[in-house]
């Protein structure tokens, strides 16, 4: 029997809703793909034709976070902003987003997200790391940096960025207060760097 694209869209929603639950009950190490076909109620075989791995189904969890982020984001009222400003209301609104999720996500970072700002073959978190670095560059050029933007520039910008993210999930000060410094200084340096950068290509012309 045929089946329909509901049958798979509702499949594997249950999956991700299953996995979902699992790791904010047993963790990241505590949560393997048989306990999340079990949950399911689907065969293990099954799982994978929808999801290759456990970080396949994170990614896909982290992937929906961030869409709803980028809405809030754009949802937010016009207005004078500067480039530090909306660089870290876009962060903060992923990081507001994965906040249910963040207790499991330390160890989940490490195998999701490679630390190089280019494409990784295998990297179940590559089209994460593509749509939020284009996210970025729009908002790089809507402040007048000019484009196209160097690639140093954005593995900096995504080094810094990843550094917050692995400070966030672990955390533990009264509202992640730390983590929300430490991203305030990490953008007014990679702000800084842009100017100079700037800078050194008026000079060189």
């Amino acid at each position: 029997m045929r089946v329909t694209a509901e049958a798979k869209a509702e499949t594997r929603e249950r999956i991700v809703s299953a996995a979902s639950k699992l790791f904010l009950k047993n963790g990241w190490d505590g949560t393997t793909t048989r306990d999340i076909a079990v949950a399911a109620e689907v065969a293990t075989g099954t799982l994978f034709n929808y999801f290759q791995s456990k970080e396949a189904i994170v990614a896909c969890l982290v992937a929906e976070a961030f869409a709803k982020a980028q809405q809030d984001f754009e949802s937010l009222e016009s207005g004078p902003r500067s480039l530090e400003e909306d660089l870290f209301s876009f962060i903060y609104a992923g990081l507001k987003r994965l906040r249910k999720l963040r207790s499991m996500l330390a160890a989940a970072a490490e195998t999701i997200f490679s630390p190089l700002a280019r494409s990784s073959p295998n990297s179940a978190g590559d089209s994460i790391r593509v749509n939020h670095l284009e996210q970025v560059v729009a908002i790089l050029i809507a402040h007048g940096v000019p484009a196209p933007l160097p690639a140093v520039t954005m593995q900096l910008y995504w080094t810094l960025y990843l550094g917050v993210f692995a400070y966030w999930a672990a955390d533990e000060s009264p509202h992640q207060e730390d983590t929300l410094a430490l991203l305030d200084q990490s953008l007014k340096l990679f702000a800084a760097s842009l100017n100079r950068g700037t800078l050194s290509e008026s000079k060189g012309a």
